[in-house]
């Protein structure tokens, strides 16, 4: 299987050290017990998809967002080999974050801008992002008015356009906007890419978009980082035990 980023890694940064010492101490987000081991012991990537799941606060959109800014994404969402850059700063985390690239990706990382191939889409800034692409012809993006479309159609217009040539693809949440069929038709698309020399790294919140199959897994939380399988992920257990009796977790929520 090929993929573009073996590692990521913090080398030798002074938040490292202070996490090892002390993570009370350290500042955000090293704090974050997924953020605390990567800092440590880096992050191996093992298969072309991987999934990056936990409760909200867990720290796998840290990490995602971190991920996108390494391999020169736009973080607020865009393509990489843009032009132009913005003049945003990068998260704590991003600015340290190195990768240890495979013989493919240094070749894309190292080459012209237009060789650059990738994506991050965030769920919580893609709207804008439509909103500003849309209508002004710009080359490399789509050219469907999405702006006419469902949140959810946007998306896959996003996905059909940017999402169809080896590359590094980042996405946070991307379920958001997504139906139960729209994130079959995500599955399906992201399990054709890791088939075809790209690599995707998927936050999320999906136990339909976490089955994809031959994906890898590693679960955030206050353990910190762990792989972990389809079916022994905590998401998956709720969903069953909820969709069998909702009311043995309402009753919890709602008065009576």
């Amino acid at each position: 299987m090929i993929v573009l980023v073996r590692r990521a890694f913090v080398p030798g940064h002074p938040h490292a050290d202070r996490v090892r010492a002390d993570t009370a101490h350290a500042g955000w987000p090293f704090t974050v017990p997924c953020v605390a081991e990567l800092a440590e012991h880096g992050l191996v990537f093992e298969k072309p998809v991987t999934f990056l799941v936990g409760e909200n606060g867990s720290g796998k959109s840290t990490l995602a967002e971190a991920l996108a800014e390494a391999f020169g994404l736009d973080a607020r969402g865009g393509r990489a080999g843009r032009k132009y850059a913005n003049d945003r700063e990068k998260t704590p985390l991003g600015e340290v974050l190195q990768l240890d690239l495979t013989p493919a990706g240094s070749k894309m990382m190292t080459g012209p801008r237009r060789r650059k191939k990738g994506f991050f889409l965030r769920a919580e800034t893609a709207f804008g992002l439509l909103e500003t692409v849309t209508g002004l012809g710009i080359p490399g993006y789509w050219d469907e008015n999405v702006m006419a479309m469902s949140h959810g159609e946007g998306f896959l217009t996003i996905f059909d356009a940017m999402f169809a040539q080896p590359g590094f693809y980042v996405m946070d949440e991307p379920e958001a906007a997504l139906s139960f069929t729209s994130c079959l038709r995500l599955v399906a698309l992201m399990h054709q890419l890791g088939k075809t020399g790209a690599q995707v790294v998927c936050a999320t919140h999906s136990p339909v978009l976490a089955a994809t199959p031959d994906a890898d897994i590693i679960e955030v939380g206050d353990h910190g980082i762990r792989r972990t399988s389809w079916d022994q992920l905590a998401l998956v257990d709720h969903w069953k035990a909820y969709l069998s009796n909702p009311h043995s977790y309402l009753r919890h929520v709602i008065d009576p």
